[in-house]
Formats: C-alpha cells, structure tokens, sequence
C-alpha cells in the first residue's frame, strides 16, 4: 500500500481520496460516533447557560446586556466563519491533488483561529476585570464553562491541524493522510457551527433579548 501511495499522481487521484481506503471509511465513522458524543455535551452545557444565565447574587454583579460586547464578539464570529470558509477551500484543493494550495488554506484557516483564540483570552481578560469570574455567580460557572469548552475544543483543533501539516509536508499527499485532513476539517466546521449557537444564544439574545 505504502508503494502504491507514493506512485500516486493526478491522474490516478480518486474523488474521494477520504474514503477510497477502509481506513478512510472506519474513520469517517468513527468521527460521526464522536460527534454525536460532542453535540450532547454541548447541548448539556448550553441548557445549563440557559437556566443559570439570570442566577446573580446581587444588582452589584453585572448581568449579560451590561457585560457582553457585541461588536468584539462579531468579530470573533467573523474570523471563525471565515476559517471554515478556507478549509473548505483546503479541501476543495486536496481532492484535486495540490498538496502546496491545500497547506496554505490550513495555514490560513490556523492563523484565524489563533485571531479568534487571542480575542476570546482577550474578552476573558477583560470580563476578570470587571468582575466576572467563574467563581462569581452561576451566571459565571455557566458561562465560562460553555465558552470555555469551546474555547478549548478550538486549541484542540488548532494543534491537530498544525501537526498534520508539519508531520506531512515532506510527504505530499495519500490516501492515507487525506483521510485525517479531511476528519479534521470536519471537526472544525463542527466547532465553527457550535460558536454560530453560542454567539446566538449567549450574546445576542443576552445584550438584546
């Protein structure tokens, strides 16, 4: 298999390098089992937001309309939809069998999500200033806990992408890698469809609701 791989030009490139392999296949599965796994865990998390969002002790802590800043958080919306954007574009190139344009694109999406990772540290930062901590109130249990996991799954993603780059940019592309590339494309745009609902759910209705 190993032989065959590294014979592999464009012309002999399938479709659907992701799942031309068992392999590719078991993992495209396995990621669906995973997610379903994910989506409870944040469907758990979010419903706790919901029902802690109003829980403060005193008018002294701030509630969410006097705390969130729509604009900053529009902008981190902004740099990780982009993100997703440019790894469909990564994708897009890996089926067509250009290794260099497809490492770009994840580069590119990589340093989005560094934007959108500073800024959220950033808003964190700022939120411990003004008081909002996650031992405050359960209004700030459950949100650090909520954007926090997110928080962390983006750092996950970010590390996953740049050591699939860096591990395989002296051998091109397989059907062996470009079954991982495209399962941690998946997994972003998972993750980019979470932040759409947090961005809904905790800072639009909670400024404007």
């Amino acid at each position: 298999m190993a032989h065959v791989e590294e014979q592999m030009t464009a012309e002999r490139w399938p479709s659907h390098p992701e799942t031309a392999s068992m392999e590719g296949k078991n993992k495209l599965t396995g990621f669906w089992v995973f997610l379903g796994g994910e989506t409870a865990l944040f469907a758990s998390l979010f419903a706790t937001y919901l029902a802690l969002k109003d829980h403060v002790p005193s008018q002294d802590h701030l509630l969410a309309k006097e705390l969130f800043h729509l604009p900053l958080a529009f902008v981190m919306t902004m740099l990780l939809l982009t993100s997703s954007l440019t790894s469909v574009y990564a994708i897009y190139h890996m089926k067509n069998y250009n290794f260099g344009k497809m490492k770009l694109w994840f580069i590119i999406t990589i340093l989005l999500g560094l934007g959108f990772l500073a800024l959220e540290i950033y808003e964190f930062v700022e939120y411990v200033h003004q008081g909002h901590t996650f031992r405050s109130s359960s209004f700030g249990s459950a949100f650090y806990f909520l954007v926090g996991t997110h928080g962390a799954h983006v750092l996950i993603g970010l590390v996953w992408m740049t050591l699939l780059v860096v591990r395989n940019n002296a051998r091109g592309l397989s059907v062996y890698n470009a079954a991982k590339f495209n399962t941690v494309s998946l997994y972003w745009h998972f993750i980019d469809v979470v932040w759409v609902f947090i961005f809904t759910v905790v800072y639009l209705l909670g400024v404007l609701g």
